[in-house]
């Protein structure tokens, strides 16, 4: 039954990403909001297709910055299925077959670290999505974890580059619950949810085994309050906004 379930549920993804494919191609929507607008129902497709399900807690920013721990993919279509916005991401995905042309072409802004310029394109694109209006998401962590700590230490550019622009900034905290069936089953948050060192093939192929998925993110009830500190540091401000976010792992 399980391996069943892996090639139904593989199959129905790769449809929906066929579909969606073909749709960018022939609707090539031209605004960034559209773009946006495109990607949530897009998402909200997927999340279905993989059994995924999802609570929201606390106000949904619908504009401004939105900063929020990394777990795993499955963290952009969260964000995006709740409703439109735009993503910072990795120049790096980019390059990814497929999901690279469908990134670009949803919105989404690059960054490039240690490269000349990328700081100052991506608070361009920020920029762009700010004065559209859209609110602008970003995962501080720079990567992926494993859920052994509430979240990495953040990166500080992108929160500095948002305080610059006098953006203010939400935190989110994103939580993961398996079906009791998985948990019976021996299945784990770490190993079967959470993206750590596995290939992205053999994590989906794994992930695609799973009965359901219930997801919560909280979102906070008002934006960051930095310290004068953080407003002239950046280091420090990285500091404040990781503990935003961690409180809210406490509150849930």
């Amino acid at each position: 039954m399980s391996l069943l379930r892996k090639l139904y549920r593989t199959t129905k993804v790769i449809a929906h990403f066929s579909y969606a494919a073909v749709e960018l191609a022939v609707t090539q929507p031209k605004t960034r909001a559209a773009r946006a607008a495109w990607l949530s129902h897009f998402c909200g497709r997927v999340l279905r297709a993989m059994a995924v399900s999802f609570d929201v807690v606390g106000p949904i920013p619908m504009q401004g910055a939105v900063v929020s721990n990394h777990l795993t993919y499955v963290d952009i279509l969260l964000h995006s299925a709740i409703r439109p916005c735009v993503f910072v991401s990795k120049i790096e995905l980019r390059s990814t077959p497929l999901l690279g042309w469908m990134s670009m072409m949803s919105g989404t802004v690059y960054v490039a670290r240690g490269v000349g310029g990328s700081a100052a394109k991506a608070a361009e694109g920020m920029a762009k999505g700010f004065r559209d209006g859209l609110p602008v998401v970003f995962f501080p962590e720079g990567t992926t974890g494993v859920g052994d700590e509430p979240t990495l230490p953040f990166r500080s550019g992108l929160i500095a580059q948002t305080l610059e622009a006098e953006v203010p900034i939400v935190a989110a905290f994103i939580h993961y619950e398996l079906s009791l069936k998985d948990v019976a089953q021996g299945k784990t948050l770490r190993e079967n949810v959470h993206w750590g060192p596995q290939s992205l093939i053999s994590h989906l192929w794994s992930f695609s085994g799973l009965h359901a998925l219930k997801a919560t993110i909280q979102f906070a009830e008002s934006p960051i309050a930095f310290s004068e500190e953080a407003i002239l540091h950046r280091k420090i401000a990285a500091v404040e906004a990781q503990a935003a976010v961690v409180a809210l792992k406490a509150q849930g």
